[in-house]
């Protein structure tokens, strides 16, 4: 699980992440929500110990990153919004490499990773350089990456950017089943027709403080607008009344 303790992120005077409290559990696929600029990414990279924090505690079951970050990040998957690849890798080797940087090797990750790219339809292109892959392909490839060592926790930002229907489909019924079977996902999306219908319970962070946090039933019960949507929800909360006030001028 994931558990969040006064975390903050500062930039010089800019807080961009604001003493967040949160506790994701095992078995929970969790929305991260917020327009751009909101904290969400910041708040990925620090729980995937790309970014360290200003101050608070990141715990990734149980073990705090900053006191034990390998153990901490051995239990992670993380797949960003930018993924990087080397693309002098092929397919396969860079799977490997992945692979190898979680001391894991020998046939059981070549069988790993070979379901993995037969899964996302990348199976005829494993031995093929990554520079010749399409910005979708190499979607499916930094996906497969953060699950070849098989984490018990995924961090993933944005994760349909750029998949074709069938790729976001095995995507969405894969975090389903990875999460009914004991695992975390923390997922942070613009999209919310798939934080509404996917997740088991959602956070809208706006100026790196999170405004609203429970299930979809919670937060409709927040808002107090009866059987509305997400959409709504999430416009209310994070600036509608700017986007009416734009249309009112286009009108005058």
């Amino acid at each position: 699980m994931i558990e969040l303790i006064g975390l903050t992120k500062r930039y010089g005077s800019f807080t961009a992440v604001d003493a967040i409290d949160l506790r994701v559990p095992k078995g929970e696929l969790f929305g991260f929500l917020g327009p751009n600029g909101a904290g969400k990414t910041t708040t990925l990279r620090m729980i995937a110990g790309i970014l360290r924090p200003t101050a608070g505690t990141i715990r990734i079951g149980g073990v705090d990153i900053s006191a034990d970050p390998i153990a901490a990040k051995t239990m992670l998957g993380f797949i960003p919004d930018r993924p990087f690849i080397y693309e002098k890798l092929t397919g396969a080797e860079f799977l490997r490499f992945v692979g190898g940087l979680y001391s894991q090797n020998g046939k059981d990750i070549e069988h790993r990773s070979r379901e993995l790219l037969a899964l996302f339809d990348l199976e005829q292109w494993r031995d093929e350089l990554v520079e010749s892959y399409s910005h979708g392909m190499r979607q499916k490839l930094i996906i497969s990456s953060a699950l070849v060592h098989k984490p018990d926790v995924i961090v993933v930002d944005e994760p349909m950017v750029g998949l074709d229907p069938k790729a976001a489909r095995i995507l969405k019924d894969l975090f389903r089943e990875y999460v009914r079977r004991g695992h975390t996902i923390m997922m942070s999306t613009h999209t919310l027709e798939v934080a509404e219908t996917m997740c088991d319970r959602i956070g809208i962070i706006q100026n790196g403080k999170i405004r609203a946090l429970g299930t979809m039933d919670d937060l409709r019960s927040a808002s107090a607008e009866g059987n509305t949507g997400l959409e709504e929800i999430f416009l209310r909360l994070t600036g509608e009344n700017a986007a009416r006030e734009f249309v009112d001028v286009l009108d005058a």
